[in-house]
């Protein structure tokens, strides 16, 4: 009787169970299509369409690593020479966008490039030029139209295009050639200040990033204008102590403050600071400007819990994803950060983008906010080995944003979804004592298994195009340049 009574209480336990687990299997209703159609695509994505000019440029520096550099030192000091005078000209001028001069600049700069990585001669005047240039194009984009297409697609060639310059000698130049560190401008500010890595950081000064992880990535290369930036910080300073704070939005737990060395600690790839000009009206009438919008951001994330915004929604600020933190300071003082507003387009990223939460596709992404001209560049760090990293990431992304425009999906794995729904409610009761928990307050059970599968996916065809890397450096001498790692990534995807 007793074991009669034993069996029938664990099958009403199996039947319990069995019935929990297929309601946890119930998938969420999808909000997905209803986000792609409340917000069309109205702009279109650039692209270079340059692959052969690239390739020539390998086959020139090819070339010059074969037969030697003998004599050609005086050419690239005339190279050099001859860009300085044009910035020069420049400089001197107020140029609308489709001025002829900066389409001869972009060519010269780039037609220098080989030279100066071959031969190793004048890399510190090239990368003095291309910060030179950037300063002056951002001085010349003050009265551009920043909504206007043309004048994006301008200033993505020059800004972009001198970076990713930089960068392929970079890569390629023997260690300890270049310094972390490369200074820009140093913008006058009024406000309270402190030291960061050799730099001096002013209170109302945004730090923008980039992640180490394939999410990062995807948010820095996810946009019309695929850039290398994926997390925006702001920068309080305090007057008494003068110690730095930073103040960020993570999907973890909202938005928080942290220390200096705790920002550092993060791992990221690279790091830029960037300062509001100190001649922009709202400034002059008040020098001390950008100071209260900090002081705002920090008192706000330090009064109660500020969640995470998911959706990228930068005109609801109940909620704040990574950039709203320092814009929606700003907004409030009088300064409307991101002058041009960031535009994906892509099917098939705005697919992808809407299945991991995102519901507003013209937003401000942090890439974009290098372009803003109502900000200088004050100083940025990178180093060789994160730029590998930083290379090898972009290229995998940029492939699998390739296959989502060809019906590539991001799923999960159904039969794990009882269990991250478990994760969640666990992760639910941690946020009601403050606490994170393993899936973000906002994620849903199915987003966070959706994102798995993406950095599973990502993990794996990176690991592939490391190895290939490795190889074509073996093969040639010398690092895989940009446009041939992604060729690589391709193979890597598709597993040859």
């Amino acid at each position: 009787m007793r074991r009669g009574r034993i069996l029938s209480y664990m099958a009403v336990s199996a039947v319990m169970l069995t019935t929990a687990y297929l309601l946890l299997l119930i998938p969420e209703r999808s909000g997905h299509e209803a986000a792609m159609q409340s917000s069309p695509a109205t702009k279109q994505a650039f692209a270079w369409n340059q692959d052969a000019y690239w390739k020539a440029l390998e086959e020139r520096y090819q070339a010059l690593r074969q037969a030697g550099c003998a004599g050609l030192e005086a050419d690239v000091r005339v190279r050099m020479e001859g860009l300085r005078k044009l910035l020069t000209r420049i400089n001197g001028q107020e140029l609308s966008h489709e001025a002829p001069e900066f389409g001869e600049v972009e060519v010269r700069m780039f037609e220098i490039g080989p030279l100066v990585s071959a031969c190793n001669m004048g890399l510190a005047d090239y990368l003095q030029f291309t910060a030179d240039l950037r300063a002056e194009v951002k001085r010349q984009s003050e009265r551009w139209d920043m909504n206007s297409d043309a004048v994006r697609a301008t200033l993505y060639r020059l800004l972009y295009g001198s970076r990713g310059a930089v960068e392929e000698i970079m890569t390629q130049a023997p260690a300890g050639t270049f310094s972390a560190l490369l200074k820009g401008t140093d913008e006058p500010s009024a406000t309270p200040s402190a030291d960061l890595r050799n730099v001096r950081v002013h209170s109302g000064d945004i730090l923008i990033s980039r992640g180490g992880a394939p999410t990062s990535a995807l948010i820095a290369r996810g946009s019309d204008y695929p850039g290398n930036f994926s997390h925006i910080a702001f920068v309080y300073v305090d007057p008494a102590s003068k110690e730095a704070k930073i103040i960020e939005a993570h999907i973890e737990v909202g938005v928080v403050v942290s220390t200096a060395e705790q920002y550092l600690a993060d791992k990221k790839l690279r790091v830029m600071l960037l300062r509001p000009r100190a001649d922009l009206p709202q400034i002059v009438k008040d020098p001390m400007l950008p100071h209260k919008a900090a002081e705002y951001a920090y008192n706000r994330a330090t009064e109660g819990l500020v969640p995470y915004d998911f959706a990228m929604d930068y005109k609801d600020h109940t909620k704040l994803f990574c950039s709203e933190v320092a814009s929606e300071a700003y907004e409030r003082f009088g300064v409307n950060l991101w002058a041009g507003i960031s535009h994906m387009s892509s099917s098939g990223l705005r697919r992808w983008l809407a299945a991991f939460g995102v519901r507003h596709f013209e937003t401000q992404e942090p890439s974009d906010l290098e372009y803003d001209p109502q900000l200088r560049v004050v100083a940025e760090w990178r180093d060789p080995e994160t730029l590998k990293k930083d290379r090898i990431d972009n290229a995998v992304t940029e492939v699998m944003l390739e296959g989502a425009e060809k019906g590539d999906e991001i799923g999960y794995q159904w039969y794990l979804l009882p269990l991250a729904r478990i994760v969640k409610a666990y992760s639910m009761l941690l946020n009601q004592f403050g606490k994170a928990g393993p899936v973000p307050e906002g994620m849903t059970a199915t987003t966070a298994l959706r994102t798995q599968d993406y950095m599973d996916k990502h993990k794996a065809i990176e690991e592939r195009l490391a190895i290939k890397a490795e190889q074509y450096k073996k093969e040639h001498g010398y690092e895989a340049p940009y446009w041939a790692l992604v060729s690589l990534a391709r193979e890597a995807k598709n597993g040859n």
